[in-house]
């Protein structure tokens, strides 16, 4: 890597290092998600013990996941300008302590307010900082050429953390109870992703003396690399967005909506399905099993996707995303009918192969369209606001269960968000404000 010039801020030691910085950067989110997101995901595994000590009814036990979410979203806009101001070395492990003190007040739950303060507050909701929300505010800033690839590496870590975390935690449940699963998780965090993001994590590559990708700075003649012209609309680029100024254009909209139906249908099915196989033949540990399986598939669905997308588009990315969700509740449906391992091993390939790249573009999209100073300020607005999809998920999938008394209904609706959610996108158009790297190769090919 050539040192960055004296026209620059000084470089720090930790800049110093073999390899660009913007991969370390990487690699705590891998592990951060890994655990953290799963955690917030662990409510799954937890929702049946729940279920059957306090006999409450299914929408109003899931609802601690749903207001969690709605919490989020009262979070999610102070998150932004909290990252821009102090960045993740500081916010993940604020974020954490407070996610780790749910976990570990969970087990003294007696009604249903407690479940909802506690696995839902603070741990659904403080989670947004550990999630691909939270890491989405800083993430894409490092990379401009692998933005898509790095991300997904990043959030595959929560594929990775899913098959190691799901089945030990399946068993701790089964052995010793949901309530020592809680506090087994709650000193994980701190042990782990406490001093781990204190220590290594960073805002942006500005703060290192780097520009993104690892590139050197250009020098004060204007010699040296610089970087790739990916620019299609230079009127709506030179523009310094702020949350007001998006907020009245018809981009910030779409995206909006298209991210708050594609979170409905993913946090719809991951809450719902452990015991929806459960009810349908499945063994408890089958569905663990599942559950986590659908993690390590992620990770092909993020790697891959999130690759792709840096070659023809995020609009295509999200597309096959979308479709993925559309072919696990076709799946679910027809599971109810025939419920055999086949079916199931499917359903899980469509959710994580396909439907978890939507994570890998996530953050993508936003930064192409509103790069800027004001970056994280306003995808936490557009974070906050389509959480409210991901909140209303799995709740009214387990109010239509309670007022039909299948999930076929729930099932169908989910496939329409995730319909509509494609729809979205290709709306907002990132591609017609800036170009992925593959296209931009492309086009520069072309002009000369």
């Amino acid at each position: 890597m050539t040192a960055p010039t004296t026209s620059g801020p000084p470089q720090s030691p930790l800049a110093r290092l073999p390899f660009f910085y913007g991969w370390v950067v990487v690699a705590v989110a891998f592990v951060t998600m890994g655990i953290g997101v799963n955690t917030r995901t662990a409510f799954s595994l937890l929702y049946p013990p729940i279920l059957d000590e306090f006999g409450w009814e299914r929408g109003v036990t899931a609802a601690a996941f749903s207001i969690g979410f709605m919490s989020s979203i009262l979070i999610s806009p102070f998150t932004g300008r909290l990252v821009d101001r102090f960045g993740p070395r500081y916010t993940i492990p604020a974020a954490t302590l407070i996610v780790a003190a749910g976990m570990a007040l969970a087990p003294f739950v007696t009604q249903p307010w407690h479940l909802y303060l506690t696995l839902g507050a603070m741990v659904v909701g403080a989670s947004v900082m550990l999630s691909y929300i939270g890491h989405s505010l800083f993430l894409p800033l490092w990379f401009i050429r692998k933005r898509g690839l790095a991300v997904g590496i990043a959030f595959s870590g929560v594929g990775v953390g899913s098959v190691l975390l799901f089945p030990w935690l399946q068993t701790l449940i089964d052995s010793v109870g949901w309530r020592e699963a809680c506090w087994t998780l709650a000193i994980l965090m701190v042990a782990t992703l406490v001093p781990l993001n204190f220590l290594l994590q960073r805002h942006q590559p500005s703060d290192l003396g780097l520009e993104p990708d690892g590139d050197a700075r250009p020098a004060a003649d204007g010699s040296g690399p610089q970087p790739v012209d990916n620019i299609v609309d230079r009127e709506w680029a030179a523009v310094d967005w702020t949350v007001k100024r998006a907020m009245r254009t018809g981009r910030f909209w779409w995206l909006v909506f298209g991210f708050a139906t594609g979170l409905y249908t993913w946090y719809a099915i991951q809450v719902h399905q452990t015991r929806y196989l459960v009810e349908n033949g499945f063994t408890a540990e089958m569905a663990a099993f599942a559950l986590g399986l659908v993690g390590l598939t992620g990770i092909v669905g993020q790697i891959g996707l999130g690759a792709l997308s840096d070659r023809i588009g995020r609009e295509w990315a999200w597309t096959l995303s979308g479709l993925g969700y559309v072919g696990c509740c076709g799946l679910l449906l027809v599971i109810k009918i025939e419920p055999s391992p086949l079916l199931m091993y499917l359903m899980v390939a469509a959710q994580g192969a396909l439907g978890y790249g939507l994570a890998s573009v996530f953050g993508a999209i936003p930064a192409e369209i509103f790069q800027g100073r004001h970056y994280g300020s306003i995808f936490g607005v557009i974070g906050g606001a389509s959480i409210a999809g991901g909140a209303i998920g799995p709740w009214l999938t387990g109010a239509l269960f309670d007022w039909t008394g299948t999930y076929i209904t729930a099932f169908w609706v989910a496939m329409g968000m995730s319909a509509f959610s494609i729809l979205c996108v290709w709306m907002a158009s990132p591609r017609k404000v800036r170009l992925v790297a593959g296209q931009a190769a492309k086009r520069a090919r072309a002009a000369a």
